[in-house]
């Protein structure tokens, strides 16, 4: 099977350098910032409340284990990795949901991404609550 590669779309702006706990992460506001020559493709994007972004886990560890402590908490029963949001799996892909606050040019203003300063975004789709 060939590999597969994508071409990030853009990049994530945050005050996150460095693995932080979720909770936190998700409270906080980011910027997404798209390539310029995609902008064309945001059109309409405003008209959502929430987006699906995803992005890759650009500062996850090499490697990966099939079963995993939740968040990494030895005190909890390890789990499969996908049973898991855990940044280290096989492809290290993050997924996450995030209220749209303002689309100004090239820039997405979210609330509620888990990603880290800098991580390249390599989709954004509108979310639809009731494919829930």
């Amino acid at each position: 099977m060939k590999g597969i590669v994508f071409t990030p779309i853009g990049h994530v702006e945050n005050e996150f350098n460095r693995p932080t706990p979720v909770d936190e992460m998700r409270k906080s506001t980011s910027r997404i910032v798209i390539d310029e020559d995609l902008v064309e493709g945001l059109e309409g994007l405003e008209k959502f409340n929430k987006l699906l972004i995803v992005f890759h886990f650009h500062r996850a560890p090499e490697g990966y284990e099939l079963r995993q402590h939740p968040r990494g908490d030895p005190s909890r029963p390890k789990r499969g990795v996908f049973a898991l949001c855990s940044p280290r799996r096989p492809n290290p892909i993050g997924v996450t949901i995030v209220d749209l606050v303002r689309v100004e040019g090239n820039v997405l203003t979210v609330r509620g991404l888990d990603a880290l300063n800098g991580s390249p975004v390599l989709d954004i789709k509108p979310f639809f609550e009731e494919l829930v």
